[in-house]
């Protein structure tokens, strides 16, 4: 007997965005010509390990884009700072390699640090094609702060598994990334 796994979604009737001259929401409308329910057979995804990293991630992510709203940083973001703030002068393909993130999507990625005076780029006088990443006066002040508010993020993480799981789980991962490689940005479809 097969087993069906669900996963409850918010339906489209719970998420008004305004009304048709009816009075009906245009979602509800929607809902009705789609038949949908509450839930939709997700089978057998939630049972598929890489499905289920997937949603943890999005689900610790928007927490921690909601934890750290005050600052305006994203996940990426606060991993490429956190790389320059402990490798002062690094190449930015290097960081791209170590994070695993697209070279032109770190290329986006800094442009937008440095124009929000977070990080500098200053050229690598052996190699006139690099950049050495420093993180300014203004990207040290914020990490100081953002540490600590990441952490707050990282206990709500904690709080939500349990300790002990948390614990579990991160050498469960690491041993995934060293049986199965880091995998990068570039390979995601």
């Amino acid at each position: 007997m097969t087993r069906r796994a669900t996963i409850p979604v918010q339906s489209a009737a719970a998420r008004p965005r305004g009304k048709t001259r009816n009075g009906k929401s245009r979602n509800d409308k929607t809902a009705e010509r789609n038949g949908r329910t509450d839930a939709i057979d997700l089978s057998p995804l939630p049972d598929r390990v890489g499905y289920m990293l997937r949603r943890a991630q999005l689900a610790v992510f928007k927490n921690f884009v909601r934890t750290c709203a005050e600052f305006d940083i994203r996940p990426a973001q606060y991993a490429v700072l956190t790389v320059i703030e402990n490798n002062p002068g690094l190449k930015q393909i290097d960081i791209s390699t170590a994070l695993g993130i697209k070279r032109t999507n770190l290329v986006a990625l800094i442009d937008l640090l440095e124009r929000r005076g977070l990080a500098r780029r200053e050229p690598v006088p052996a190699d006139r094609r690099s950049y050495a990443l420093h993180l300014t006066a203004r990207g040290k002040t914020l990490m100081g702060k953002l540490h600590a508010r990441v952490d707050a993020h990282e206990q709500q993480v904690r709080d939500a598994l349990g300790a002990e799981a948390r614990d579990r789980l991160l050498p469960m991962m690491r041993r995934l990334i060293a049986a199965l490689g880091p995998g990068s940005a570039d390979e995601e479809s």
